[in-house]
């Protein structure tokens, strides 16, 4: 079992995900106390939305709302939960390497919400994502 508190086991769990792994996403911090964890998601140009563009894809920041309010989640239960629903609300291009930062809104018997915002690297929102999990051991 992967220890989930600890940043190490939490890059370890992502890169075990071949599609995580194939996104790239790396853990930049962890906060226990929060809890908290910020991501970071390096441009490469797969992730694009076009060929020969910086901008990355729509569907990617989705995925990566997704899987930082997973992993939040994740470290106060202990285990990986199943999404129940996910809304983006996409505020601007985003351009480059993004960052990710989760946080607990809500950790139930049944439920789980997390809000987590994307930043550029120029520190500017660029979406922002409210995610609800099922919560219940496995």
């Amino acid at each position: 079992m992967t220890d989930l508190r600890s940043p190490e086991g939490l890059q370890a769990a992502l890169d075990r995900s071949p599609f995580q792994h194939f996104l790239g996403i790396e853990v930049e911090h962890l906060d226990l106390e929060a809890p908290r964890i910020d991501f970071r998601l390096p441009f490469q140009p797969s992730l694009a939305r076009q060929a020969g563009d910086d901008q990355l894809h729509g569907g990617v920041l989705a995925s990566l709302i997704d899987i930082a309010g997973d992993y939040v989640l994740a470290v106060q239960l202990g285990y990986f939960v199943p999404t129940i629903d996910l809304r983006t609300d996409y505020l601007r291009p985003s351009r480059g390497t993004v960052r990710a930062s989760a946080e607990i809104v809500r950790c139930g018997r049944s439920v789980g919400v997390a809000d987590v915002t994307v930043f550029d690297g120029g520190d500017r929102k660029v979406a922002v994502g409210r995610c609800l999990y099922a919560t219940r051991t496995p």
